[in-house]
């Protein structure tokens, strides 16, 4: 007896059923469509819409072929099958940086989210993701971990430029951050440009901007961001929010005292 995966299988075997089948649930094509279509031969093209009559997934109505209720239905599921398994493929690469349990990650909120990682020739490419992003926004609200040097100088001068600025941060990395920067950390916190609150407990980076969210993965070991990955899509902004108000919920002013004189 035939089984689901089977009919999985013959629409994946040939890189042209899922788009035939998907054409003509669109709207009635001819086989000339269909070769126009996909460049397929007029008999590989005659064979498969006969093993879709087979099936009664397409039937033929004059001298074009469109898709039954059953072959729309079977067309709808393969193309939602193939989006989920892009996005996989697109958040595989990022997965293992990213404490995805514990920050509650929505894989559907992020499935046309840009993905970042460093790459051969191009290792910065992560951070300079990050400034185009801060480069782009008239806010950002977010929390970090860890970070380098060029984030925190697009980032200062964003912020005493106008950028409305309010950053969560572990004790260690506020105590780094305010004594490499010093002159550019004291203006921008004494203008009221940027606010640091601090919270120990922070998994990851995440940051909030005008037009989209976006998360940073870190190697925990050596503390290298190894990829970013940002979206527009409201949802993963509501996410975004719920997760950062939670961290802020807990986190205390900076000590007006930490700041280098």
């Amino acid at each position: 007896m035939d089984q689901p995966l089977d009919d999985i299988e013959f629409l994946s075997r040939s890189e042209h059923r899922v788009k035939v089948l998907d054409a003509v649930a669109e709207h009635p094509r001819s086989r000339t469509d269909l070769r126009a279509l996909t460049g397929a031969s007029s008999s590989t093209i005659g064979r498969m819409l006969g093993e879709f009559e087979e099936r009664y997934w397409v039937e033929r109505v004059g001298h074009r072929y469109e898709a039954t209720s059953l072959g729309a239905f079977v067309a709808e599921g393969m193309l939602n099958l193939l989006e989920r398994m892009e996005t996989e493929r697109t958040l595989r690469e990022v997965w293992q940086w990213l404490p995805t349990e514990e920050i509650g990650f929505d894989v559907e909120s992020f499935a046309d989210a840009v993905v970042t990682v460093p790459e051969f020739g191009s290792p910065d490419r992560t951070v300079s993701r990050f400034a185009e992003l801060v480069e782009e926004t008239k806010t950002i609200r977010g929390f970090t971990t860890t970070t380098v040097t060029s984030d925190m100088e697009v980032l200062f001068r964003n912020a005493i430029e106008g950028m409305e600025t309010e950053l969560l941060w572990p004790s260690d990395l506020t105590e780094t951050v305010l004594a490499s920067h010093p002159e550019q950390a004291r203006k921008a916190i004494e203008n009221g440009d940027i606010t640091i609150l601090i919270n120990d407990g922070l998994p990851c980076a995440c940051a909030i901007f005008d037009d989209r969210v976006g998360l940073a993965g870190y190697d925990r070991e050596t503390g290298i961001m190894r990829a970013t990955i940002d979206t527009d899509a409201p949802e993963a902004r509501r996410w975004a929010e719920a997760l950062y108000e939670s961290y802020r919920r807990d986190a205390r002013p900076l000590d007006p005292e930490a700041i280098v004189a």
